[in-house]
């Protein structure tokens, strides 16, 4: 497998021992083992390393120099990320060890142990500690991502709120069809937030952003070893989100190698990290989502069909902004109020310019473009209470105008009419520009210029009037040339 893409960070431990020789021992063993190891002998050495750096773990022995392992503990879990801490000790005893468990601690340890089992301790408390920051991330996702997608709609949003509603609580796949833009992610974090998951992970990953390694990598995790920079053990994100939800955007770019391996995890709830030969069982319920035909892609064979068969038990499509203008004033004022919140500006309203404006504009970047343009207008507009039309600046995200359709003759389907037609319809499509035509054509640039200048073989006043503006235009490029 290529293995082009780079090494994974390294895991950091912070190692806390007052005897020398031991801490030695430990740093060189898990060093080896490919963790990142920052070792120190007192309570005060180790909270001056925490207060500067992020730690995975923390390793320390319990009695110290300067106080116990038990002072660290208020110190990690002050952080958003509470840092895991594993208690090594000679003079155990049950006391200690519950009173250890109940103030925080991960696991406790007697000395002498066995450095291979440490190991083993270590890395099962980073795999779960990861687990954690995933879940506590995709918790907190921004207000963009949250928001309530069926808080404004009419009857196209209401409907699809009906049939969201009726398959939230069910496990069955779903596919979220729309176009880019339309909020399918909103929808896909509502739809686990009102499942029987909503207290487990969210985990989501767009799979057009990876490329096919990375992807498969990212999603089904690696073993030591597994690839070149493979220094340690990652767990992947379907492994995180094990009881939880699995939210895969864009699937329809997914590599098909990928998707092969992706079946299997949604028909045996069963898979294996890279350069792993253990079978693995998890319990994730898949929302997939994409602006392709799914279909399309399946015909064409740049997607499996047997895949797609599993993911489209239930399918919800998210209408396109356009097709609903009734609600974009009242989701523009909405959206407004969020910004205004977050850019902590003054709340502004639109006046009925700005509202005719948004609705008759076309929106090709659906509720994403929106927000944008809100999100300008709020920044640039001088106005302190209200934005007008002129305050959106909608004519900076106009689309280009689409090429000039030419007129073909009907029945004629000599050679030189075929070639013709051709010339100018890639003309039409490059906007006039002979530069550009003439590298899309293949052919030399002076070359198409003598084309133009012809008008097919002689023939170019019976052409330019069947393609009269068509061969006006190619002119006039000529011209400023």
């Amino acid at each position: 497998m290529d293995a082009t893409f780079a090494a994974p960070s390294r895991n950091r431990v912070l190692l806390v021992d007052d005897e020398p020789v031991i801490r030695i021992a430990i740093r060189d063993y898990l060093a080896h083992a490919g963790l990142e190891v920052t070792p120190c002998g007192s309570v005060a050495d180790a909270q001056e390393m925490l207060a500067t750096t992020c730690f995975d773990v923390v390793l320390a022995d319990h009695f110290l120099a300067d106080g116990t392992a038990l002072d660290l503990i208020k110190h990690l879990q002050a952080a958003a990320s509470p840092t895991p801490l594993i208690i090594l000790t000679g003079h155990a005893s049950v006391d200690l060890a519950v009173r250890a468990i109940r103030e925080g601690a991960e696991h406790f340890l007697t000395k002498p142990c066995d450095l291979p089992s440490l190991l083993a301790i270590v890395t099962k408390t980073l795999e779960q500690h990861r687990n954690t920051r995933v879940a506590t991330a995709t918790r907190r996702s921004d207000g963009r991502f949250s928001a309530d997608p069926f808080a404004v709609g009419g009857k196209q949003i209401q409907a699809l709120h009906r049939d969201a509603e009726r398959v939230a609580a069910s496990d069955a796949p779903i596919l979220i069809q729309g176009e880019t833009g339309s909020g399918k992610g909103m929808l896909a974090r509502w739809l686990h937030d009102a499942s029987r998951r909503a207290d487990e992970p969210f985990i989501d990953i767009n799979c057009a952003g990876l490329l096919p390694d990375l992807l498969e990598a990212e999603l089904f995790g690696y073993e030591r070893g597994a690839f070149t920079g493979a220094a340690t053990s990652k767990i992947g994100l379907i492994e995180a989100a094990d009881r939880g939800t699995m939210f895969l955007d864009e699937i329809g770019d997914m590599p098909l190698v990928v998707q092969a391996k992706l079946l299997k995890v949604i028909e045996e709830k069963t898979f294996r990290r890279m350069g792993d030969v253990r079978t693995r069982r998890v319990n994730v319920r898949f929302i997939t989502a994409t602006h392709h035909s799914l279909s399309e892609l399946v015909a064409a064979k740049q997607f499996r069909q047997d895949l797609f068969f599993r993911i489209n038990t239930i399918t919800l499509r998210v209408p396109a902004l356009r097709d609903r203008a009734e609600d974009i004033p009242a989701l523009a004022a909405l959206l407004l109020q969020q910004l205004a919140r977050e850019l902590r500006c003054p709340a502004r309203r639109l006046d009925t310019s700005a509202e005719d404006a948004l609705r008759k504009y076309q929106w090709p970047g659906n509720v994403r473009e929106l927000r944008n343009v809100l999100e300008r207008a709020l920044l640039l507009a001088p106005h302190p209470r209200t934005l007008t039309a002129a305050d959106l600046r909608l004519a900076d995200y106009a689309a280009p105008p689409p090429a000039t359709e030419v007129v073909e003759p009907p029945g004629d389907t000599s050679l030189h009419a075929v070639q013709w037609q051709h010339i100018q319809r890639v003309l039409a499509q490059e906007g006039g520009s002979v530069s550009k035509a003439a590298k899309r054509l293949q052919v030399p640039r002076s070359s198409l210029y003598e084309m133009l200048r012809r008008g097919d073989g002689g023939k170019e006043p019976e052409r330019k009037r069947r393609t009269g503006h068509m061969s006006h235009a190619s002119e006039g490029t000529i011209d400023a040339l």
